[in-house]
C-alpha cells in the first residue's frame, strides 16, 4: 500500500529550520515557491532538539513542536501559509534515536531511576553486560580526562535547582538517584530540626530499589518519587530550608569521599570520554555518544513518539513523511508497516541508502527512497568511461595508503568497527560468546576470536544490512549477502577456523535456535549499517580521491560511470516499483552539491585538460606546504574541492580541509588530533588562496569548462524533472550552488535575488534565459518551465518510462527517454566533447505526432540534436493533442 495519487507531490522544496531560518522564515519564501512550481516546502525535524540544534535531529521531546523554530504558533502559520498557497507540507521524522540532553525527561528519569523508570524500555540500553561493574548502570563517557582526576581536581560537584540535588560537571548537569539524596535531606532535617525534613528523608530511603522487578514495587517507587518531591518543593520555599539543604549539599562537594561513595551509587557511571569507544552499553546513533538509540518497534515507544505528528496528519496539516535512517531500527519493515497503517493517506519516503545494485524491498509499504540512487546515476551519466586510465595513473600518483577503491573501503570499515564502534561490537562478541557457550561444537572459541570473526564478517557485508525477521522466511537477497560476507571474512581471516565463520552465518540466517543466537542475528543487522556509514561515506570517501564527484552517498567509486542501458534499466524499474519516490540531486548530506559534482565530471571527460589542471595547480600550490601538510593525496582532494566548489574563500576551504583530513584518520582524527598537521593544512589552504598566480590558474581552469559544467548541472536538473519519481530541490539549489560537505551546504540562502531572478525568468524564452546563465537563470528558467508542464501532464509522470533511441555517429554522447508517450526528454551525456566537436548530425526520432518544447517551439520525425539543443541545452518536449 503507498499513497494514494492526490498525495503524491508534484515537486519538493527542503529546507533547513534553525534558529536563524525559522516557521515565519519558510513562511515568507512560500509564495515564492509556489510560483516556482512547487507543491511541497519539505522541512527538516521540527520537534524540539537539545537548545542551539542547528539542524533538528538531536530530539529530546517528540511532544513538543521546537521554540526555537517559533514553536506551536509559528508551526500554525506556516501551515496555514501553505494551505493558503495550495502547497503541503513534508516533515523529517526521526524514529531512531533521541539526543541525551538535559531537557529530554525520559532520559533524564531513567539516569535518576535507573531500570525502574517509567521510561527504561524506551531506549535501547543494556543492563546486564558481563562486566559487573556495569551492571545495571549507564556508562556516561562526557568527562575531558579520567573519573579520579576530575573528581580530585575539585571538577565535579553538587548543586540545588529547586528542591532538586543534581550533579553539575564540565557544564552539564546530570540527576541523582532520589534513595542517594535520603542523607542530604535528613541532615538539611537535623539542621532544622524538622520532624517533617526527617520523615521525608526516611520515605526516600525506603524506596523500593529501582533494581525491583516487581511491578507494584515499581509503581509504588515512582509513586513515592513524586509524592516526596512534590512536598520538598512547597518545603523548599520556607524560610531556612534551602540554606540547610545547600548547607548539607556543600558539605559533600567538599568531601571528595563522601561525593565519591554518592556517585558511586548512581545509575550511571561518569567517565573520560574516549571510554565511549569501547565500553558503552546504549545503541547509538551511529559513534554519536549523545544520540542514544530507541526502541521503536515496542508499540507504546512508537505512540509516545510518533502521536504528535501523526495527529497532524490526521489534521491535514502535514501531508507526507520523510523516514531519517531506517536502517538503524531493529525492524524497519516492520516499522514502516506500522506507520503506514497509522498514515495510510501519507505520502510516505524512506532515507534508506541503497548499494550500487540493491533494489528497495517491495514489502514495505513505502512510497520509495529519499533518492540518493538517482543522483549517483544522474552523476553517472556524465562520466565519460574513456578517462578511467588517465584518472587512474594521475591518482595513483597522489595516493598514500593505496590506489585501490576495494582495498581503502575494506579497511576503513574495519577502522570504523575498532575505533568508532568497539562499544557495539563488543555487545555483540558478548551475545556470540553467549551462543557458543551453549554449543558443545563451538565453545572453546575464545572471545578474540569471536570478536574478530564478527569484525570482519560486518565489514565484508556489500551492503548496508540486511533484514532477517523471526517467523519470516529468509530473502534471496538476505542469504546471498549474509553468504558472500562470510565468505569474503573467511578468505581475509585464514587465521581464523572456517567452521567459525559458517557458524556465524547460520546464525545471521536465523538458522541456529535460541534466544541469544536471534538476538544477535537482529542486533548485527544494526550494526552493520553504522559500519558502512562511518567507515565508506565518513572514512574511505576521504582516502579516496581518483574523482571526487563519485564520492556521494550510496556510490560506488570504484565503478567510473554509468552504462546508459543500465541507467534506463534502472529509471524503468523505478517507473514500475517505486513511481512516486523522491528523485534527489543536493541533500543536507551529500558530500558535495550536485552543480559541484557536475564541473569535476566535465573536467575529467577530458583527461588532458585534468591532467595539466592538476599539474600546474599542484606546481603552484606545493611552495605552499608546511612539511608534508597537506600530503599529496589531501593536496588531491584539495584541489578537486577548490576547482569544484570556485569561488570558494579561505575559510569555507579551511574548515572543509579540516573536515576531511580529521575524517581521513590517517594523519589526524576527531579523537587523536595532530595539531601540527591540523595546522599545516589550515596554512595551505590559506596561502594558496592569497597566492595571484595559484588564484589565476584555478579562474583559468573553472573558465576552461565553464559552459560545459553549467551544461551538465542543467543534464542532472532535466533528468530529475522527468525521470520516474518526485524531484526534490534542496535549498538554494534553484540557482548555482556550489558547495561541499555539510555545515558548507547549509549556508544562508538569498531568497531576495532568487525572486528577483524569477520575475525576469518567467518573461524569458529559453535561448534568452541561457545568455543569463552566470547568475544560474537558466536552472530556475528550466525548473519553472518543467514543473509547470508537470502540473498540465500529471498523467505523463506517472506513466510509463521508455528509451528514446539516438541516431548517428554520437549518439553514446546523448540521453533520451519517454514518459507515457507524451513527455520526451533529450540531453546531453558529455558537454565537453559535444562543446568541442558538435553532434554531427547525430539525431532523435520522435514518436509520431506534433511536440513542442518547453519555449513553444514546434517538432516533429527526426530531428538534429544540434537544432533540438542550440538554443538552450537539453530539451523537454510536450506531445500536442
Amino acid at each position: 500500500m503507498t499513497a494514494p495519487a492526490s498525495a503524491i507531490p508534484r515537486a519538493t522544496y527542503r529546507v533547513q529550520l534553525h534558529a536563524g531560518f525559522t516557521f515565519d522564515d519558510a513562511a515568507r519564501i512560500v509564495p515564492y515557491l509556489a510560483e516556482l512550481g512547487i507543491s511541497h516546502l519539505y522541512t527538516s525535524p521540527i520537534l524540539q532538539a537539545a537548545p542551539g540544534s542547528t539542524h533538528g535531529y538531536d530530539v529530546i521531546d517528540h511532544a513538543r513542536v521546537s521554540d526555537e523554530l517559533g514553536g506551536e504558533e509559528g508551526f500554525l502559520r506556516l501551515s496555514d501559509t501553505l494551505r493558503d498557497s495550495g502547497m503541503g507540507l513534508v516533515v523529517d521524522i526521526v524514529p531512531n534515536h533521541m539526543a541525551i540532553a538535559e531537557g529530554n525527561r525520559w532520559w533524564w528519569d531513567l539516569l535518576a531511576n535507573g531500570p525502574a523508570s517509567r521510561w527504561a524500555r524506551h531506549f535501547d540500553v543494556d543492563w546486564d553486560p558481563p562486566e559487573a561493574r556495569l551492571r545495571n548502570v549507564i556508562l556516561l563517557p562526557v568527562l575531558p580526562d579520567h573519573y579520579g582526576r576530575v573528581l580530585e581536581a575539585g571538577e565535579i560537584g553538587l548543586a540545588r535547582r529547586g528542591a532538586t540535588v543534581v550533579v553539575e560537571t564540565v557544564g552539564r548537569a546530570f540527576p541523582l538517584d532520589p534513595r542517594t539524596t535520603a542523607p542530604i535531606v535528613a541532615d538539611a532535617g537535623a539542621r532544622l530540626a524538622s520532624d517533617e525534613m526527617l520523615f521525608l528523608a526516611e520515605a526516600l530511603e525506603s524506596l523500593p530499589p529501582s533494581t525491583a522487578e516487581d511491578r507494584i514495587l515499581v509503581e509504588r517507587r515512582q509513586r513515592d518519587v513524586e509524592v516526596v518531591a512534590a512536598r520538598l518543593s512547597e518545603l523548599i520555599a520556607e524560610p531556612g530550608v534551602a540554606a540547610a539543604v545547600d548547607a548539607a549539599i556543600g558539605e559533600r562537594t567538599a568531601d571528595v569521599d563522601a561525593l565519591d561513595a554518592l556517585l558511586e551509587a548512581q545509575h550511571y557511571r561518569l567517565a573520560f570520554w574516549r571510554a565511549g569507544s569501547r565500553d558503552l552499553g546504549y545503541r547509538r546513533f551511529f559513534d554519536i555518544d549523545e544520540l542514544v538509540g530507541i526502541r521503536v518497534e515496542d508499540e507504546d515507544v512508537f505512540a509516545d513518539t510518533h502521536a504528535r505528528v501523526l495527529a497532524w496528519v490526521r489534521e491535514g496539516r502535514v501531508d507526507g513523511l520523510r523516514i531519517d535512517h531506517p536502517d538503524g531500527l531493529r525492524d524497519p519493515g516492520g516499522y514502516v508497516a506500522r506507520l503506514r497503517a497509522s498514515a495510510p493517506e501519507a505520502w510516505i519516503v524512506a532515507e534508506k541508502i541503497l548499494g550500487a545494485d540493491e533494489p528497495l524491498r517491495t514489502d514495505w509499504p513505502l512510497d520509495g527512497t529519499t533518492g540518493y540512487e538517482f543522483a549517483n546515476r544522474a552523476v553517472g551519466l556524465l562520466v565519460d568511461p574513456a578517462a578511467r586510465d588517465a584518472l587512474d595513473a594521475a591518482w595513483a600518483g597522489a595516493a598514500d595508503v593505496g590506489p585501490a577503491w576495494d582495498e581503502i573501503a575494506g579497511d576503513a570499515r574495519l577502522t570504523a568497527l575498532s575505533e568508532l564502534l568497539g562499544s557495539d561490537l563488543n555487545r555483540l562478541a558478548d551475545l556470540v560468546l553467549a551462543v557458543c557457550e551453549a554449543n558443545r561444537r563451538h565453545r572453546d572459541y575464545t572471545r578474540h576470536e569471536l570478536h574478530h570473526a564478527l569484525r570482519e564478517t560486518a565489514a565484508a557485508l556489500g551492503i548496508y544490512r540486511t533484514y532477517v525477521r523471526p517467523g519470516d522466511p529468509l530473502n534471496d537477497a538476505d542469504r546471498a549477502a549474509i553468504d558472500a560476507a562470510v565468505r569474503v571474512a573467511a578468505e581475509r581471516r585464514p587465521d581464523l577456523d572456517r567452521e567459525l565463520f559458517a557458524f556465524l552465518g547460520r546464525i545471521l540466517r536465523l538458522e541456529e535456535p535460541g534466544t541469544f543466537a536471534t538476538e544477535l542475528a537482529m542486533r548485527f543487522q544494526q550494526l552493520t549499517p553504522a559500519a558502512m556509514a562511518k567507515g565508506i561515506e565518513d572514512t574511505a570517501f576521504y582516502r579516496y580521491h581518483r574523482l571526487t564527484a563519485l564520492n556521494e552517498v550510496g556510490g560506488d567509486p570504484g565503478r567510473f560511470g554509468a552504462d546508459p542501458s543500465h541507467v534506463h534499466a534502472a529509471l524503468a524499474q523505478t517507473a514500475e516499483r517505486w513511481p512516486a519516490g523522491m528523485l534527489a540531486l543536493s541533500t543536507h548530506d551529500t558530500k558535495r552539491s550536485a552543480d559541484v559534482r557536475a564541473r569535476l565530471a566535465v573536467l575529467a571527460e577530458d583527461p588532458a585538460t585534468w591532467r595539466s589542471a592538476m599539474a600546474t595547480l599542484g606546481a603552484l600550490e606545493r611552495p605552499h606546504r608546511s612539511g608534508d601538510a597537506p600530503t599529496d593525496a589531501d593536496a588531491y582532494l584539495g584541489l578537486q574541492a577548490i576547482v569544484g566548489a570556485w569561488p570558494i574563500d579561505a575559510d569555507r576551504l579551511a574548515a572543509y580541509l579540516a573536515k576531511a583530513t580529521h575524517e581521513a584518520k590517517l594523519r589526524t582524527s576527531w579523537t587523536a588530533p595532530d595539531a601540527g598537521y591540523d595546522a599545516g593544512v589550515d596554512g595551505w589552504a590559506r596561502s594558496i588562496l592569497a597566492d595571484p598566480a595559484f588564484v589565476a590558474a584555478v579562474d583559468a581552469t573553472v573558465a576552461g569548462v565553464g559552459d560545459a559544467a553549467r551544461v551538465a548541472s542543467l543534464v542532472q536538473v532535466a533528468l530529475q524533472l522527468t525521470a520516474p519519481g518526485v524531484p526534490d530541490c534542496y535549498q538554494g539549489g534553484e540557482l548555482w550552488e556550489l558547495s561541499l560537505v555539510d555545515p558548507d551546504n547549509r549556508r544562508p540562502v538569498d531568497y531576495d535575488v532568487r525572486r528577483r531572478l524569477l520575475a525576469a525568468a518567467i518573461a524569458m524564452g529559453g535561448a534568452e534565459a541561457w545568455a543569463a546563465r552566470e547568475d544560474g537563470l537558466p536552472k530556475q528558467w528550466l525548473i519553472h518551465r518543467a514543473l509547470a508542464l508537470r502540473s498540465r501532464r500529471p498523467e505523463a509522470f506517472v506513466g510509463s518510462y521508455a528509451p528514446l533511441a539516438l541516431d548517428g555517429p554520437r549518439a553514446g554522447a546523448g540521453f533520451a527517454f519517454l514518459r507515457g508517450d507524451a513527455v520526451a526528454t533529450v540531453v546531453p551525456r558529455h558537454a565537453v566533447r559535444i562543446g568541442r566537436d558538435g553532434w554531427a548530425g547525430t539525431g532523435v526520432t520522435l514518436p509520431e505526432g506534433r511536440w513542442r518544447d518547453l519555449d513553444g517551439a514546434p517538432w516533429s520525425g527526426r530531428v538534429a540534436l544540434d537544432e533540438l539543443l542550440a538554443s538552450f541545452p537539453v530539451a523537454i518536449l510536450e506531445r500536442q493533442a
